[in-house]
């Protein structure tokens, strides 16, 4: 390669001379000091990559592996960073970063076929004007030792944000009145009439979670018997979970399971960037668009 010439003439010059050496060679002289002159360039290029692929790898680091160019590329434009996702991708590329993959997951879902189902109130629309209009929910499961454990969530549509969740050793009712309970209280029990969807697993079609629902004003939604896409949006948040939180974990106690959860989930709601909030955090899109409405209301 034409460099692997620049180099050689530049380490030996002093001892054969530039000319003669250009002429073994079969290179220009010009060409040999343009180069030379781009040498500062070169090297203080290859020292802002090496600063920014530090940066990609902390961001990568603090997320676990989990970010892959997209959210990397936006952690670092909120840190003030002003860097071309092409580059990024590039760096990530050449310096094996790459963000987790998901595994196929397991199914968790038995339909109750005595009990009538909720009509489907989304109709896959998961999209929401405002918090406490649309919640979803659904079970995951978690293992640790050899055994499992459930995590039930409840996510409201307007900001994917977690708002309730629970975790046990079992898939009983008393999982997702746990999770549903939560979200009621942390929106300050005020939910009346909020959409609740979910699949038509036995749990949510039990006369318990039905009551449950109507004492908080509720409206409870179902989607069809074994399509995902009738309740993607919760589909995906376990997405996020198995391949940021789970992949290549190994939990060998119940405890150590709640703590680590607790901790990603802190992380999602309060710093992990959501695409379709472009790139902000669900507290931090209902922060954004609780500050638009008082604007708007007092205009």
């Amino acid at each position: 390669m034409r460099a692997r010439r620049w180099d050689f003439i530049s380490t030996h010059a002093a001892e054969f001379g530039v000319q003669r050496l250009c002429e073994v060679l079969g290179v220009t002289r010009s060409g040999y000091y343009a180069w030379q002159a781009g040498a500062r360039a070169r090297t203080e290029r290859a020292a802002a990559e090496a600063a920014l692929v530090h940066e990609i790898r902390q961001v990568h680091r603090q997320t676990r592996g989990a970010y892959g160019v997209p959210r990397v590329h936006a952690e670092l434009r909120a840190q003030g960073r002003v860097v071309n996702r092409k580059r990024i991708a590039r760096l990530m590329r050449e310096h094996g970063i790459i963000g987790r993959h998901l595994r196929k997951r397991c199914r968790t879902t038995v339909q109750d076929r005595n009990t009538p189902p909720a009509p489907d109130l989304i109709g896959r629309d998961f999209t929401a004007g405002g918090p406490d209009v649309r919640w979803v929910g659904d079970i995951t499961y978690l293992p640790v030792g050899g055994s499992w454990m459930y995590l039930a969530t409840v996510i409201d549509l307007h900001s994917r944000r977690l708002v309730g969740w629970s975790l046990a050793d079992h898939m009983r009712t008393r999982l997702v009145a746990d999770a549903l309970e939560a979200a009621v209280a942390a929106r300050g029990g005020r939910v009346d009439g909020v959409i609740f969807h979910s699949d038509r697993g036995s749990q949510y079609g039990s006369a318990e979670f039905a009551s449950l629902c109507r004492r908080h004003g509720i409206r409870r939604s179902m989607g069809k018997v074994g399509s995902s896409y009738d309740n993607a949006a919760a589909e995906s948040f376990f997405a996020s979970l198995k391949r940021e939180l789970m992949h290549g974990a190994r939990w060998t106690s119940r405890s150590q399971v709640r703590l680590e959860v607790f901790r990603w989930i802190s992380f999602y709601n309060v710093r992990r960037r959501h695409s379709t909030l472009g790139y902000l955090s669900p507290i931090q899109f209902e922060k954004q668009t609780a500050a638009s409405r008082r604007i708007t209301l007092a205009a």
